[in-house]
This record gives structure tokens, C-alpha cells and sequence, in this order.
């Protein structure tokens, strides 16, 4: 049985306290030649015992609470009201395991704050480049125009229209960061109703078609569906997942190379699992991780030669999770890359 350290100090302390007064008696009995009993003796021994045992226990743990208290009132993160009096001991095990909980929990959101300071820092110089990319060119076009260029028709025809593109690049990038946004704060409302799935991803198929021709990679589904699939979701964010997904196969795919895309049926919990699948580049370990994040680059040279806002994967991820689903990433570096996530089936 484990005794409070107070009630070992308090025995050990009442105990020491007894045998002095106890020799202090016999001296006195012994110069004073009193005739006092042993029983008597020993009674007012075990009686003085038993009452500086209760005084030292009680005037120990008052002690050691208000110092404790103290302590809790002056470290402001840890709460007073957690503090029990009757589980403080002289080893201060309850402090001990607060503090220890307490600098666990502040190692822990230490290393959150960094990681979280790291990505807003990232952040901020990715969304930085991709905005001033685009500025600087429409601002480098004008300039020209203005510097005397505007008087030939066709460098003025030029310009402009390069001009445009990058006004539309930047149009492109606000649309995407407002959507994000409002996925974020849940401030987008889903149009939730029942639409052909595959007659969804065909139509991507055919708009994307010339896309994927210059790079002669083919666009096709694992078998021939001969019936509707029909699933629950917002079928315009969803058609976005599709675009944004078959895009980014057809990106960063090899020539002559193929996208497919599968439904599976988990009966279990009644939804379709939709994987798209490439036989592309691929995505290395180190990176799998984090390319849902906003503006992260695989490879920064010639992703930003292929375009795009560098938000796609991030939409993607946020149109998934606001329909409750999840999406996942499976890659092999050189051999290609699939991403499958699942839409509930519609009754």
C-alpha cells in the first residue's frame, strides 16, 4: 500500500519528537525521584505521539498546497481549479505530472506554430511569385506599347494579346484563391443532386480532347460501362475535380501515354470509389505529402512552365472534403500516378 509522503514525514517527525520528550521525562523522573508508572509512562508517549503525528500531517499538506497553489497562480497556463488538495503530496507527484503534461503540450504546439510559420512564410512567397510573374509581363507589354510600340499594328496586336493572357492568368488565380476561401470558411454552398458519373467524365474527356492529342496521350475509362452510374455530389464542382485532375495527368504525362479512369462499388458503405490513374512522370516520396498544399511545386522550373495557378490539387482537395469524402494519392517516381476519392451513390 503506498502511503502520502506527508504521513511518512509526520511519523518519522512525531516519532523523533516522542523519544526526545520521552528522555527528557526520565531525566526529570530520574533527578526529581518521581514514582511514575511505565504504563503512564508510555500513555502520555503514545498520546503526545499520536497528536504531533496529525499536527505536523495537517500543518505539512496546508504548507505545501499554498505553495503550490502559488505556483499555479503565477504560471497563467496552468489552472488553479485543476489543482485537488487532497492529491498533493510532499514529492509533488500531481505537480510534477502538470508540469511534465504542460511542457509536453507546449513542445507540441511549439513544433505546430513552427511548421504552421513555415508554411505561411512558403506560402506567402509562392503566392507573391505568382502574382508578380504575371504583373511584371502585362506591366512590360504595356510599358513597350507606351514607349512607342503601340504606332505598329502588329507588335500592338501582339502585345496586347499577351497582355490579356497574363490579365487572364491573374483572373485565374484570384477565382482559384476566392474558392478556396470560401471552401475553407464553408461559406460555399454545394448544390447537392443526382448526375451520371460517367457521362460527367466523358464530357471532360471530349473537352480536354485536344489537350491531350498534342501530347497523343489517350483519355479512356478501365471498360466499357454500358450502364449509368449515378451519384450524389454538386455536379459543377465535381466536373471542376474531373478537369483539374485529367489536366494535370495530361501536364505532366508522358507522350503516347494514357489516363484512365475506373468506378468501384463499396457495397459497405455505399458509395463509388472513382480512380483516376496515369502513366506519367510520377511524384517522388518526399513529395507526396504535400502537393494539396496551395502553390506547392514538385519541380518549380517546369511546373511553371506548364502553367496553371498551382492551385488545382488544393481545389480538388477542398470540392472532396466539403462533399465529406476523403481523396488519396498513390505514386511511383517514373512509372505514374493515381488519385482516387469516393461520391455516395444515389438511391
Amino acid at each position: 500500500m503506498k502511503f502520502k509522503k506527508t504521513y511518512v514525514f509526520a511519523f518519522w517527525s512525531s516519532l523523533q519528537l516522542s523519544f526526545f520528550v520521552l528522555v527528557l521525562l526520565f531525566i526529570s523522573i530520574v533527578f526529581a525521584k518521581l514514582s511514575i508508572p511505565f504504563w503512564g509512562l508510555l500513555t502520555f508517549t503514545l498520546t503526545f505521539f499520536i497528536l504531533t503525528f496529525f499536527i505536523i500531517q495537517y500543518r505539512a499538506e496546508k504548507f505545501i498546497f499554498k505553495r503550490i497553489k502559488k505556483i499555479y497562480e503565477e504560471v497563467s497556463l496552468l489552472d488553479v481549479a485543476d489543482l485537488k488538495k487532497e492529491s498533493i503530496t510532499t514529492d509533488i507527484e500531481t505537480l510534477s505530472r502538470e508540469v511534465i503534461k504542460f511542457a509536453e503540450d507546449k513542445r507540441v504546439e511549439i513544433e505546430s506554430l513552427n511548421v504552421r510559420e513555415n508554411y505561411r512564410r512558403e506560402f506567402l512567397g509562392n503566392i507573391s511569385h505568382e502574382l508578380k510573374t504575371p504583373l511584371f509581363t502585362v506591366q512590360g507589354y504595356i510599358l513597350t506599347l507606351l514607349e512607342g510600340a503601340m504606332e505598329d499594328k502588329d507588335i500592338r496586336s501582339k502585345y496586347l494579346n499577351r497582355a490579356n493572357k497574363g490579365v487572364e492568368r491573374l483572373i485565374d488565380i484570384v477565382k482559384d484563391l476566392d474558392l478556396i476561401s470560401k471552401l475553407e470558411s464553408d461559406d460555399l454552398h454545394l448544390e447537392i443532386s443526382s448526375f451520371n458519373a460517367v457521362e460527367l467524365v466523358q464530357q471532360v474527356f471530349d473537352m480536354l480532347e485536344m489537350k491531350a492529342k498534342k501530347k497523343h496521350i489517350q483519355l479512356c475509362f478501365d471498360k466499357a460501362y454500358e450502364f449509368p452510374i449515378f451519384v450524389l455530389g454538386d455536379i459543377n464542382k465535381i466536373e471542376q475535380v474531373f478537369i483539374n485532375l485529367i489536366e494535370n495527368s495530361i501536364k505532366y504525362g508522358n507522350l503516347n501515354g494514357t489516363t484512365i479512369v475506373n468506378f468501384h462499388y463499396n457495397p459497405d458503405k455505399n458509395t463509388y470509389l472513382i480512380t483516376l490513374q496515369d502513366n506519367g512522370e510520377g511524384i517522388k516520396k518526399e513529395h507526396i505529402s504535400r502537393v494539396f498544399e496551395r502553390f506547392y511545386r514538385v519541380e518549380q522550373s517546369r511546373t511553371r512552365q506548364q502553367g496553371g495557378s498551382g492551385l488545382g490539387l488544393s481545389i480538388v482537395k477542398h470540392i472532396i472534403e466539403a462533399h465529406q469524402q476523403t481523396i488519396t494519392l498513390n505514386s511511383e517516381f517514373g512509372k505514374g500516378t493515381s488519385f482516387s476519392f469516393s461520391l455516395e451513390k444515389a438511391k
